[in-house]
C-alpha cells in the first residue's frame, strides 16, 4: 500500500490499538440460519435477536443485519435487518466528560509538560477520554413482504439502507429502504403510564410510597404543604387496597418511543434500490437502483426528478450498472456514483440537470494482476464513501480497498489488497456466488483510518502510512474459535445484477471441485459504520452487532 504525497497534508497516522467494546445478539458459529417460514409463527421466535444478547435458539434469516448507520452526532445508531425491522440504539446518558491531561499535568508537573512532546500529550488525553456505550432504545417494523402482481415478483421486506435525516424538536427522523419503497419515519419520545403490582410487608406511609415509586392510586386525591399535588390514577383493575401487606396495583410513569410513517416514496424504481443518500442541505435525498438515480424532496413523496438513466433501448447493449450513489458531505450540488466497471463518476448538478454526460470519471488505469474471465466481475465497486474532508473517496470492490483523490482522475492514491490470496480460487467463489458478495467500507473523521470486512467475520482496519497489513480483528466474542466448513450455494434474488451472472455462466462452465478454503464462507462481515466523532466501529456479523473502540 502506498499513499501519494498529495493524498493527505498530515503526517502518517499511527496504527490504532483496537479493543472490544460491546455486542448485541451474539450468535455462535454452527447455529443454522433458518428461513422463518419453516418455523412456528411465534412472537418469541420472530423476536429480533439484538434484544436478547444470549439467544439460545436458531438464528433466523430475518434476524440477519443488513444495514448500519450512525447519525451525524453519533448519539444514535440505526440497524436494519432482513425482516424489515429497524432497531435504534442510543448512547448511554450524557457524553463522558473529557479531562485534559495536558492541563492536569501542567498544574502538577509544569517542567515535565514542557519537556513532553505534544503528540505524546495528545495520546494521553485520548486515553482518558472514554469511548461511548450504547443501549437499546426502540424498534419498529419498517417494511412488510409484498407481491408485485404486474411482474409476478415477490418484494422482500429486507432493509437495504438506513439514513438519518435532520432531527426535529424532540424527535428523530430516519429513511429506510427495501428493494422498491423508501419510507421516512419519525421516532418521538413520550411518557406512558404502566400498571404494576407491589407487595408491601408492613404498613407504610402512603405519601412516602407514592413519592418513592412515582406512582398514583385510584379513587383518592391528595394535596401537600408545598402546593404540589399528585393526580391519583383512576379505575385500575378491581381497585387498590390500602398499604396493609397486600398486593397493590400502582401506575408508574416510564419513558417510551413511538414511531410513525411520515412519508412513503414509492413507484419510482423498476429495479432493486441499492443506495439512498441524504443531501447536506437536509432537504433532498438521492435514491439509486441498477440503472437510475432519482432526486427527491423530503417533503414531496408523489414525485421525483430523474437525473440519470442508463437503461439502453436494447437491454442486450447493457455494459454496466450503478452500484452506489453518494452525496458530497458539504457541497449540496456534488454527488458521486460508482459502476460495475470499477469507475467512479463525479457530477456537478450546477452544470447540467441531467448527469448522463457531464461527469468526471475516476478510474484505475493501472491493471493489477493477470487479466482473466473474472476481471470485470471483481472490478465492480460494491461500496463507496466520501471522507469528511470532502476531497477523498474510499471505495471497495471484491479484491481491493481503494482511496481516491477527487483532484486526481488518473487512479487511486492508495490500493490495499484484501482478497489477493483468493485470486486462484475465483472459479470456486463464482460457482457458490461468493464472488458477488457486497462488502462495505467506512472511513474515520480524520480520513486517515479506514476499515472493511472479509470472510470468517474478519474486520480489517488500516491507517495512513502504517503499512499494508493493518489490523485484523475477528468480529466475535470468542475470536479463537475454529472456522467452520464451506456453505452451500445461496438462493439468488431477482435483480438486474443477475443478468450479468447469467451471461458469465453461459461463457464459463467450470465447476467447483475443491472445497479447501482457509476462510469460513458461512461468516462474512459485510456491513459496518464508523462513529462520526471518535474511533468506534460498529459492524454486523450475522445477527450480531459488535462494536470496537481505539
Amino acid at each position: 500500500m502506498s499513499f501519494s504525497s498529495d493524498s493527505s497534508s498530515s503526517s502518517p497516522a499511527a496504527a490504532l490499538d483496537w479493543k472490544f467494546s460491546q455486542v448485541f445478539g451474539d450468535i455462535l458459529p454452527g447455529e443454522d440460519v433458518r428461513d422463518s417460514k419453516s418455523l412456528p409463527a411465534s412472537p418469541f421466535i420472530r423476536r429480533f435477536s439484538l434484544l436478547e444478547p444470549n439467544l439460545p435458539f436458531l438464528l433466523l434469516a430475518v434476524d440477519v443485519i443488513s444495514a448500519i448507520e450512525f447519525d451525524k452526532s453519533g448519539d444514535h445508531l440505526a440497524v436494519g435487518d432482513r425482516g424489515g425491522r429497524v432497531v435504534i440504539f442510543q448512547e448511554n446518558g450524557a457524553k463522558d466528560v473529557r479531562i485534559s491531561t495536558c492541563v492536569a499535568l501542567y498544574l502538577c508537573f509544569s517542567d515535565l509538560v514542557r519537556s513532553t512532546p505534544r503528540n505524546e500529550l495528545e495520546r494521553l488525553d485520548r486515553i482518558i477520554a472514554k469511548h461511548p456505550k450504547y443501549h437499546y432504545k426502540t424498534e419498529f417494523q419498517s417494511h412488510e413482504p409484498e407481491f408485485d402482481y404486474l411482474r409476478s415478483v415477490e418484494i422482500e421486506e429486507k432493509i437495504n439502507k438506513v439514513r438519518w435525516c435532520a432531527a426535529s424538536t424532540g424527535s428523530l427522523n430516519i429513511l429506510s429502504s427495501n428493494d422498491k419503497t423508501i419510507k421516512l419515519w419519525k421516532v418521538k419520545d413520550r411518557q406512558v403510564k404502566q400498571v404494576k403490582e407491589m407487595e408491601t410487608s408492613q404498613p407504610i406511609s402512603s405519601e412516602n410510597s407514592l413519592l418513592g415509586e412515582k406512582s398514583f392510586i385510584n379513587g383518592q386525591k391528595s394535596s401537600f404543604v408545598n402546593g404540589h399535588s399528585l393526580e391519583w390514577k383512576e379505575n385500575i383493575g378491581n381497585g387498590v387496597s390500602s398499604y396493609n401487606g397486600t398486593n397493590d396495583k400502582i401506575a408508574c410513569l416510564e419513558d417510551d418511543s413511538v414511531s410513525r410513517t411520515r412519508k412513503v416514496y414509492a413507484h419510482a424504481h423498476d429495479f432493486s434500490i441499492n443506495s439512498i443518500s441524504v443531501n447536506s442541505d437536509w432537504e433532498t435525498f438521492l435514491s439509486g437502483d441498477d440503472l437510475r438515480i432519482n432526486l427527491w424532496n423530503l417533503e414531496v413523496s408523489n414525485q421525483c426528478f430523474n437525473i440519470l438513466d442508463m437503461k439502453p433501448v436494447n437491454m442486450e447493449d447493457l455494459i454496466e450498472v450503478i452500484t452506489a450513489v453518494e452525496f458530497h458531505p458539504s457541497h449540496c450540488n456534488l454527488l458521486a456514483y460508482s459502476s460495475s466497471r470499477g469507475f467512479i463518476r463525479l457530477v456537478d448538478m450546477r452544470k447540467s440537470a441531467l448527469c448522463d454526460h457531464s461527469a468526471t470519471i475516476l478510474k484505475d488505469e493501472e491493471f493489477h494482476g493477470q487479466k482473466s474471465f473474472f476481471t470485470e466481475i471483481i472490478a465492480s465497486i460494491t461500496d463507496m464513501k466520501f471522507a469528511n474532508d470532502g476531497r477523498h473517496i474510499l471505495s471497495r470492490d471484491f479484491m481491493n480497498l481503494k482511496l481516491w483523490d477527487m483532484h486526481m482522475d488518473s487512479g487511486p492514491v492508495a490500493t490495499i489488497r484484501i482478497h489477493e490470496n483468493l485470486r486462484p480460487k475465483l472459479a470456486d467463489l463464482y460457482n457458490n456466488d461468493a464472488i458477488f458478495d457486497k462488502f462495505e467500507c467506512c472511513v474515520s473523521k480524520d480520513h486517515l483510518n479506514f476499515a472493511t470486512g472479509s470472510y470468517s467475520n474478519i474486520l480489517r482496519v488500516f491507517s495512513n502510512g502504517s503499512g499494508a497489513e493493518g489490523v485484523t480483528i475477528e468480529a466475535s466474542r470468542n475470536p479463537t474459535r475454529k472456522p467452520h466448513g464451506q456453505t452451500t450455494s445461496r438462493p439468488r434474488r431477482s435483480s438486474l445484477s443477475n443478468i450479468a451472472r447469467g451471461f458469465y455462466r453461459q461463457v464459463d462452465g467450470r465447476g467447483a471441485e475443491s472445497n479447501d478454503f482457509s476462510y469460513d464462507f458461512n461468516s462474512k462481515l459485510l456491513h459496518m459504520a464508523w462513529h462520526p466523532s471518535t474511533n468506534l466501529i460498529a459492524c454486523a456479523a450475522g445477527s450480531s452487532l459488535l462494536m470496537y473502540h481505539a
